[in-house]
């Protein structure tokens, strides 16, 4: 399977937080996905990109917080996690991109 430029549209980048890495301990990797994709999507592009076998995508979306910013009201963006569960066997290593 090759990686089609989609794909990198669905995936921007991994999450490396200290949940994250509990997480990874039970065999899931979070990435930050775009807002508008699906899970199957999600699904799809992580086995395509990194030639693993996927075993269930949990999503969460987290409300952008309200910040001061040079003395205005600002607002971070919205942003939607994957919880990418993978089968028994397969491993991504996030700090080093395979």
């Amino acid at each position: 399977m090759s990686a089609k430029p989609e794909h990198y549209d669905v995936i921007r980048k991994p999450i490396i937080t200290e949940k994250a890495t509990m997480a990874s301990e039970n065999g899931a990797v979070v990435f930050e996905v775009a807002p508008e994709s699906s899970k199957p999507q999600i699904k799809e592009a992580v086995e395509a990109l990194f030639g693993v076998k996927v075993k269930a995508v949990n999503t969460t979306i987290t409300k952008g917080k309200v910040k001061r910013f040079r003395g205005q009201m600002g607002k971070r963006k919205d942003v939607k996690k994957a919880y990418v569960t993978l089968e028994e066997g397969n491993t991504i290593d996030v700090t080093t991109g395979l």
